[in-house]
């Protein structure tokens, strides 16, 4: 028969579909009692765009490896699902009058849009590709049999919180009984700052609004006014990581700070065991690095410095202006150089800082204004980024040194961030570049002080002297003399002796934002009584999503489900009702946020485990035996977002009881990215007239990015395709080369549809196959390293599976595969690709098997090689990588099951053993020709063979040479 890719792969595919041959086993079914494996890749978000060849490259990698171990004899699992909540989508909605749960259908299962447009969809593509996924397992994130346990871990997290003492989660029950018995003076908690102490006898006197209002400053979800991301294109609150140069990733509109009321998550819990956690994961050291630099931990002190009081127009540094000292009135400070305190100038303040409106001078009253203005459309990450800007603003305010009792002045900067330590520095320009930088820009400017050197021996006239090591502490009173260690230490006990300090360890993680202004994502379960959240019992979830008429905010500025009717909660009836029915003794508002787009992807790899439970997320049974991902692909873009916030929620479900690991991820891999081959045409400025590239030197011209299918594989462009592609190129005109071809420029950049280098898995499955489209992107490159797409390579890898195919059957399509014992030559080249690939697919090497398959194929081709004991064990090699040609070959073979139940090869040293070496030859340390030898000759019989050889004799031409050099095993040098 012959090689026919689409075919054998339709056959194979409905296979094991039908068989639900990769369904992995649960505990007390046949097969669990097999040791467990667990593949996961990052699930993808279902675009209408669909898939390019760039994304199935993690997926093929982890196919590959699963495949294996199932050759190995694990119970595999490796599933695959879809993170369909998310703004795309609503975005997407808005643009085209569609509504989410729609679009996301049709990307997911296929069909036609509302437009006309013919989706193929995620699933149809993927099954395409020939992935071993066990789809029984499927999950979407937007379905509400998912969803419901999403909002049961937020009611989870509502009802706790964190003891630092034995540093772990606890129901907020157990802290409540604490508050009863004996207040809140001794309880270590992560909470709120500057929480109020008070007594049992006082926490019993409180209304129950006082108390929910109390414990909303301990729970690890909580509202507050928050600093947020806002961005008004999107109308929500953005993370972080949702937004790039300014601007929100998704659609690029412009991002401003924005204080608003809040639910948020308190990871900052979590930040020393997500620190020490990466200790014991086997990750990349420049994700776990990301990682650390995020959290961000640092050791030093809390400082407070005492704000004076001002008089208008008054120097503020006159004695009759320092009079009054407010009692509350304090900017704390955190930080890691407490030594220099002494050094301190100025101080600077987040222009978000809560003080600023308090403490700022009639005077600077506008001024002050508008920086905060200026600096509210700038995004925190833009601020950290740059590092060369310089501004700011005096306030007219400012504080007492804690020890000197001068007047420091207090200004405003941008490069203070509100949410990071406390949002307050306290300059030092001889020990800070940027507070140098700072100090000499504003130099002589009212509220600007001298720089002082703390320094001993040291010249500060060109740098700050930003070194603790080395150096002796001057000028600062008690301390003068010391290293920074112990002027740390001593400061720190001078602080507490005074009341205005202590020693600190700091955290640059923040609580994560939780709320967004949007309607396709999770709802929360929450209603309020008198403002305050109320959660719903979790036995009436889901809570689902309403119809909306719009998906845009309200008029009066609410978020998309104040367009909701029946958005009440009943609490008598227990059931979502109409909104006009509100009347705040039996029926309540519901919470107008959803949750933003990483909730759901957050836990979803245990829901894998126990796919279809309907009263829990997972079985503790299930969760027991498949514990946690033993391999885990994806994008290093998720460092600081999906994997933080996965390991967070996993951390705090193995407190609750309900996890049984503390780390969800055991191995990560980043795959790195396919980039697509743009080719540009180019067109001479102010005319119509495009130039072949080799033409284009001297010439002033534009390049203009174009479509790839309009190029073939020698980088032609087909005019005729080009210029029917648009209405401006209708009568475009062209100088060819000498070939008289138009000839295209090639640029590797990132694959996008706008740069219309995007190449589907489609086309090339239906040209090729997919057994040539996997091989393919596991041979272009390390898994891990970026690499361009080049479809010219795909015939090469096409021509190897058909060199595979002819050793099993002849050119009349008849199977030649034969009893015949196999030659040495014949287990060497088996046994040396056995040994290569498993060592290679161990170690993720994918790249180096290909070319390992096609050196044995080689091979073996020559050595005319049809020995089913070679060929049998040779198409299981193959599987993991081309599975379907590989179940094909195994039928045709005879075996009436599936070749992924059969056992992988074992490797045999013994026929990898040389008997013989082909040594180089050489004359005067040239080399002349090689003559293969027995490997158990002495020098002496080395040397009389090669006397005897007549090609040594020819080389000779009669002379003796002076010395002949043999080294037995290695190399043959006749000199003279």
């Amino acid at each position: 028969m012959k090689y026919n890719p689409n075919e054998i792969e339709e056959k194979w595919q409905k296979y094991w579909a039908e068989n639900q041959t990769f369904a992995a086993k649960n505990p007390r079914s046949l097969g669990a009692e097999k040791p467990k494996h667990y593949v996961l890749d990052m699930f993808p978000y279902p675009s209408g765009a669909g898939l390019h060849v760039g994304h199935p490259l993690g997926y093929i990698a982890s196919d590959v490896y699963s495949r294996f171990k199932r050759h190995q004899g694990f119970n595999v699992l490796h599933p695959m699902g879809y993170d369909s909540f998310g703004l795309p989508a609503e975005q997407y909605a808005i643009q085209t009058g569609q509504r989410p749960e729609d679009t996301t259908r049709v990307n997911i299962d296929g069909g036609v849009d509302k437009e006309g447009k013919q989706i193929a969809g995620y699933r149809k593509q993927l099954d395409k590709i020939g992935f071993s996924f066990d789809w029984s397992r499927e999950v979407r994130t937007s379905n509400p049999d998912y969803y419901k346990h999403t909002q049961w871990i937020f009611i989870q997290l509502f009802n706790s919180w964190y003891c630092r003492k034995q540093n772990q989660a606890f129901d907020i029950s157990d802290l409540v009984k604490v508050f009863e018995g004996e207040g809140n003076v001794l309880v270590e908690a992560v909470c709120d700052d500057n929480v109020a102490i008070f007594t049992a006898a006082e926490w019993n006197s409180y209304s129950e609004d006082q108390k929910e209002k109390i414990l909303l400053q301990y729970r690890l979800t909580y509202l507050a006014e928050t600093e947020v991301n806002w961005c008004p294109g999107l109308g929500t609150v953005l993370a972080n990581d949702e937004i790039v140069n300014g601007v929100s990733e998704r659609g690029g509109f412009p991002v401003i700070r924005k204080k608003m009321t809040q639910w948020s998550m308190r990871i900052s819990a979590y930040a020393e065991r997500l620190l020490q956690g990466l200790n014991d994961i086997d990750w990349s050291e420049s994700i776990k690095e990301s990682q650390r630099n995020w959290i961000g931990k640092s050791v030093g002190a809390l400082v407070k410095f005492q704000v004076l009081s001002f008089k208008s127009q008054v120097d503020a540094q006159s004695d009759e202006t320092l009079n009054v000292k407010p009692e509350t009135d304090f900017i704390e400070v955190f930080t890691t150089r407490p030594d220099t305190i002494f050094g301190v100038t100025f101080m600077t303040l987040a222009p978000e800082h809560d003080l600023v409106a308090k403490i700022t001078t009639p005077e600077q009253k506008a001024a002050v204004e508008a920086y905060i203005e200026k600096t509210a459309k700038r995004s925190e990450r833009e601020r950290m980024a740059d590092v060369k800007t310089i501004s700011g603003v005096f306030t007219g305010a400012y504080a007492e040194h804690p020890f000197t009792k001068e007047p420091i002045p207090v200004w405003i900067g941008d490069y203070v961030l509100a949410g990071y330590g406390t949002g307050a520095v306290m300059a030092v320009p001889c020990g800070d570049e940027r507070d140098y930088a700072f100090a000499n820009f504003f130099k002589g400017q009212n509220g600007m002080q001298k720089i002082k050197n703390i320094f001993a021996n040291v010249d500060i006239s060109e740098a700050a002297y930003g070194s603790k090591d080395n150096v002796e502490i001057a000028n600062s009173d008690f301390l003068n003399g010391l290293n920074y260690k112990t002027a740390t230490q001593k400061v720190i006990e001078e602080l507490q002796k005074i009341g205005q300090g202590i020693g600190k360890t700091n955290y640059r993680l923040r609580d994560a934002v939780f709320s967004r202004q949007r309607y396709w994502g999770e709802p929360f379960p929450v209603y309020y009584v008198n403002g305050l959240p109320k959660m719903i019992d979790a036995q009436h979830l889901p809570i689902i999503l309403p119809e909306v008429e719009k998906y845009l905010p309200t008029e009066d500025g609410l978020p998309p489900l104040g367009n909701a009717t029946i958005w009440a909660w009943d609490t008598k009836n227990n059931e979502v009702v109409n909104t006009d029915l509100v009347d705040n003794n039996e029926i309540f508002p519901l919470e107008l946020n959803t949750m933003p787009g990483w909730a759901g992807s957050s836990w979803y790899w245990m829901r894998y485990m126990d796919a279809h439970n309907e009263t829990e997320f997972a079985s503790k049974e299930a969760l027991a035996y498949w514990e946690n991902v033993d391999l885990y692909i994806g994008g290093s873009e998720h460092a600081t977002g999906h994997l933080l916030y996965s390991r967070f929620w996993n951390k705090f479900l193995k407190d609750k009881g309900f996890a049984p690991t503390e780390e969800p991820f055991k191995k990560l891999i980043n795959q790195g990215m396919i980039l697509g081959t743009t080719a540009y045409v180019y067109r001479l400025e102010g005319t119509n007239t495009f130039v072949s590239k080799n033409k284009i030197e001297g010439q002033n011209v534009q390049p203009i990015r174009v479509d790839v299918h309009f190029v073939n594989s020698s980088d032609e462009l087909n005019i005729e395709k080009f210029k029917a592609w648009r209405e401006d190129f209708n009568t475009a005109e062209f100088i060819f080369d000498e070939n008289g071809k138009y000839i295209v420029g090639r640029e590797v950049e990132k694959m996008s549809k706008s740069y219309y280098n995007v190449v589907t898995p489609d086309d090339i499955c239906a040209e090729y196959g997919a057994d040539t489209l996997r091989l393919y992107e596991m041979f272009l490159g390390p898994l891990e390293q970026a690499k361009p797409w080049n479809t010219a390579g795909i015939s090469g890898v096409f021509g190897f599976l058909k060199k595979l195919w002819r050793l099993y059957f002849d050119e009349n399509n008849g199977l030649i595969v034969n009893n015949d014992e196999p030659t040495k030559d014949n287990l060497k080249s088996l046994h040396k690709t056995i040994k290569k690939v498993a060592e290679d697919i161990e170690s993720f090497s994918f790249n180096t098997s290909v070319s390992q398959f096609m050196i044995c194929v080689n091979e073996l081709s020559a050595q005319n090689c049809h020995s089913r004991a070679i060929l049998e064990p040779l198409a299981i090699l193959v599987s993991p990588y081309a599975p379907h040609i590989a179940e094909e070959l195994w039928s045709q073979l005879g075996h009436t099951t599936s070749i992924s139940e059969v056992p992988f090869p074992v490797f045999d040293a013994k026929h990898l053993v040389e008997t013989n070496k082909e040594y180089p030859v050489s004359f005067n340390g040239k080399m002349r020709f090689t003559i293969e030898l027995p490997l158990d000759l002495t020098a002496a019989q080395i040397e009389e063979i090669i006397m005897k050889d007549e090609r040594t004799q020819k080389q000779l031409d009669g002379r003796t040479p002076n010395k002949v050099i043999i080294v037995p095993g290695k190399i043959i040098n006749l000199v003279g």
